[in-house]
């Protein structure tokens, strides 16, 4: 069990698991015995996921894993984003923004008393 060639020559699927799901999602691989391959030099882009191969008669379990841990993957065909991570990277502009406004602010304030 665990990362093997051989199931790439066998009825698979092919899945792509975002970069910091990966870990987790190889663990859970392990944990539930699932044969699984993966080589990450042949990865040329790794900001669509880690490209896994995982045998046809493992889809239901694999699906279950990734619903139950929240993992956020994707097939060739449809591509997802983590759009959560999104919503942080918003987020943390949008304060950093306000916070530079409101230190120009308090400067020219300041420098309008002195």
């Amino acid at each position: 069990m665990g990362n093997t060639i051989q199931v790439k020559y066998n009825e698979h699927y092919k899945l792509y698991v975002l970069l910091k799901d990966y870990i987790l999602f190889e663990h859970l691989l392990i944990e539930n015995k699932i044969d699984y391959y993966y080589n990450i030099v042949e990865n040329s882009n790794v900001s669509s996921g880690i490209r896994f191969f995982i045998q046809d008669k493992d889809r239901s379990l694999v699906n279950e894993l990734l619903i139950k841990n929240e993992i956020i993957a994707s097939t060739e065909t449809i591509l997802l984003t983590d759009y959560e991570d999104g919503k942080k990277v918003y987020k943390f502009q949008l304060y950093t923004y306000l916070i530079v406004i409101a230190i120009v602010l308090l400067i020219i304030l300041i420098g309008s008393y002195l």
